[in-house]
């Protein structure tokens, strides 16, 4: 659980920016000497520059995936033109992979069309999930795999991609309406500009598995769902309501007057999440990757907590230690829970 800095984490931004001016002050010094050159000295120099930079970008490829065809180099510089560009302007209207493809069609979620690589049609996988597509009146394109390649965020997309809707957001009321009744057990997980997709993605995949009533992410400067959080999630997007807000410690607030109890994960609490009070209502708030929980959003919580540590790394993930604190609360209301649902 990352938290905000503290002096040393200012201490070494103000090394990183003593650094950065040195390097500045460097690069205009030779700057200088470089116009004082003649100009075909720098037009060989360029030329030198542009060689060695291709070379290393060969070399780079090689390293990370051995020896490849000049084909393979072809296929690369295909998928990076101008479609990768466009795609990923809109790449939120896209869903990735077989298992979040069954997802949306066993939710119902609206699909436009399929987009199936050429060659995969015979898989078993593949066939029941084209008749599921065509039970739906889904239409169906096959087509390279390279365009499939240009659409995934991460090229995990397993020969499927479903073109679909702009995501529906929920409203934070809705979320406090699937919550129920103030005397039930829920769970709202709050997230303070957490930025990385995959962590996004599986944070909310953790919340949808323990019962979570829904997630919370502000409108700006925050991870959206996309297509890499429909494949890290696991489809799991579709299963709980994700409110986007223009203001966190003022949704929090809103929780508060819902019956909330609102706690903070930070790596600098003083009690452990064992002896946190998570029964009941509780809308937990996870920290960005690098700075943690804003100083207004931690003025605003109820209490704060940590998961207990015994290694030496510093400190688990935001995803893990999400997680880790969601089945927490799933284990000290379960029993809770189970009667709701007699």
């Amino acid at each position: 659980m990352k938290q905000r800095n503290g002096t040393s984490g200012d201490a070494t931004r103000r090394g990183a920016e003593r650094s950065g001016a040195t390097r500045g002050m460097q690069s205009r010094g030779t700057m200088s000497a470089g116009r004082q050159a003649h100009s075909g000295q720098k037009n060989r120099a360029g030329q030198r520059g542009a060689a060695a930079r291709r070379q290393g970008n060969e070399d780079q490829a090689q390293n990370r995936g051995g020896s490849r065809s000049h084909a393979a180099y072809a296929r690369d510089a295909q998928a990076s033109a101008s479609p990768r560009r466009d795609v990923h302007a809109a790449e939120g209207n896209y869903i990735e992979g077989r298992r979040a493809a069954f997802e949306a069609l066993r939710t119902g979620f609206p699909i436009k069309r399929a987009l199936i690589a050429q060659g995969v049609e015979n898989d078993p996988a593949v066939r029941d999930l084209l008749a599921g597509l065509g039970e739906a009146g889904v239409s169906v394109k096959s087509v390279a795999r390279a365009q499939l390649d240009a659409i995934s965020s991460h090229g995990a997309h397993q020969g499927i991609v479903l073109e679909v809707g702009k995501f529906p957001y929920a409203d934070l009321a809705d979320i406090i309406a699937a919550a129920g009744p103030a005397d039930r057990p829920a769970l709202v997980v709050v997230l303070d500009h957490v930025t990385d997709a995959g962590n996004f993605g599986a944070i909310v995949r953790s919340a949808e598995v323990v019962g979570a009533a829904g997630v919370v992410i502000p409108n700006k400067r925050s991870a959206e769902v996309t297509v890499a959080t429909y494949k890290t999630s696991a489809g799991a997007v579709m299963h709980v309501p994700i409110a986007q807000v223009p203001n966190i410690a003022r949704a929090l607030e809103d929780l508060k007057s819902a019956g909330f109890w609102v706690g903070g994960a930070t790596e600098h609490a003083e009690g452990i999440c064992w002896d946190a009070p998570f029964e009941g209502r509780v809308a937990l708030v996870m920290g960005s990757e690098g700075d943690g929980i804003s100083r207004l959003v931690l003025d605003t919580c109820d209490f704060t907590t940590k998961l207990p540590q015994r290694g030496a790394t510093e400190s688990l993930n935001v995803a893990q230690a999400a997680t880790a604190l969601c089945f927490e609360w799933l284990r000290r209301n379960q029993t809770a829970l189970d009667r709701v649902g007699e």
